[in-house]
């Protein structure tokens, strides 16, 4: 009997691989911050030391500390002091943290549609979804790639409104030359696991506005004033601080920040360059005037000329070897079921309930994120990937599209 003959090997032939991510530099912080005699963030060094070292990458001028992305952006929501039935524009593709905060202070989320190419806010549709109750526009970088903040901030300003940047996924983007999050009025930002640096959860607000920064601090702090001592809140606030040790680890890896951003930035601009003129593939586009940090490679296919679907192609893509998955969030957040039934307290949805506002959102439609998330595939994508390891990937992609386009 002949033996059987063996399975071809992938073309990505080797481990996905994993940076390092926390070593020394953490241990020294979080050794120092044992000896302290307190954990609490006022005043203490760790907290101190983020924010000092924070403000290297982002010359924000009032900043606070936070538990994580999500608690950045409903601090900046706070402090914006919507009404009951005041409008968001928000894209629909993100992270249910991006619109947490909005339905928490009552406020309305107002989905706008994408641009194709680039994943990110449409100028001309947040045009379209203005009305007379719109109060922000939330600005989400996703995935890395910046917004045209010239054309959203032109919009804000026309209008009146305030440009609120979610920069959770977008460590080290920059908008002509500049860090995202400090164009808007406010800049929203994520220490997660999973973002390009991280002390398991926790967050940072900034803004360079007095008028709201002054009091920014308050938002995440049960509405403390700790500067003049005392419990005496003048506003409803949550408690969303960061602690010292969260702090420490923070601190370390904002020192490592261009490094992983300077690996990821070539990587994903080396994979873009491989993969021009795959039949079938469409390769991200990097918004005119900004630089991409590339938490994660999002590719669309061109179905079309596929003789097979997208979960099927990702199928082939990983049986080659390459880290992916097929689509990115399951729906468009409009459709979650949370959104589906208005059930955002108890069942209800008082803000529609009391007449501030008549949105339904089993009505709502944005036919071009609709149609990302049917046919987009995503690769992992980090700071210790070579480019020989890039160049195992193109060409995995390369030989499974010559292999299943018409």
């Amino acid at each position: 009997m002949s033996a059987p003959t063996p399975a071809p090997k992938p073309i990505v032939d080797e481990p996905l691989p994993l940076p390092r991510r926390w070593g020394e530099a953490e241990l020294a912080r979080l050794t120092a911050m044992v000896g302290q005699s307190s954990l609490f963030y006022w005043k203490g060094p760790q907290t101190a030391a983020l924010l000092e070292e924070f403000r290297r990458h982002y010359p924000l001028k009032h900043v606070f500390p936070c538990s994580s992305g999500t608690a950045s952006i409903h601090i900046a929501i706070a402090a914006l002091r919507l009404r009951p039935g005041d409008e968001v524009i928000v894209p629909p593709i993100t992270d249910m943290g991006s619109v947490t905060g909005i339905l928490y202070q009552q406020g309305v989320p107002v989905f706008a549609d994408l641009e194709p190419d680039t994943y990110n806010l449409s100028p001309a549709a947040v045009r379209r979804a203005i009305t007379s109750k719109t109060r922000a526009i939330l600005a989400v970088h996703l995935a890395g790639n910046p917004c045209d903040l010239t054309a959203l901030a032109a919009i804000a300003r026309e209008h009146k409104i305030s440009l609120v940047e979610d920069c959770a996924q977008a460590w080290g983007a920059l908008w002509q030359d500049r860090p995202v999050g400090t164009f808007g009025d406010f800049g929203c930002y994520s220490f997660n696991d999973f973002k390009h640096v991280s002390c398991g959860d926790g967050g940072m607000v900034g803004t360079n506005r007095d008028d709201l920064g002054e009091g920014l601090a308050r938002w995440g702090d049960k509405s403390y004033n700790r500067v003049i001592g005392g419990r005496d809140p003048e506003d409803l606030a949550p408690n969303y601080r960061m602690s010292e040790p969260l702090s420490a680890i923070a601190t370390a890896q904002l020192t490592k920040l261009p490094g992983i951003v300077a690996r990821r930035r070539a990587a994903g601009t080396l994979l873009t360059s491989l993969l021009a003129g795959t039949p079938g593939i469409f390769t991200p586009a990097v918004t005119p005037g900004g630089a991409h940090s590339y938490w994660f490679y999002m590719l669309r296919l061109d179905l079309a000329r596929w003789t097979v679907g997208q979960a099927e192609v990702a199928a082939a893509f990983q049986a080659e070897g390459v880290a992916c998955g097929a689509g990115y969030i399951p729906r468009p957040v409009y459709q979650y079921p949370v959104f589906k039934n208005h059930n955002f307290f108890g069942g209800a949805w008082p803000a529609r309930d009391a007449g501030y506002t008549t949105m339904d959102y089993r009505a709502v439609s944005c036919p071009v994120s609709e149609a990302i998330l049917r046919d987009c595939v995503v690769l992992r994508l980090n700071e210790a990937m070579t480019d020989t390891y890039i160049e195992k990937v193109a060409r995995a992609l390369r030989t499974v599209a010559l292999r299943l386009t018409k």
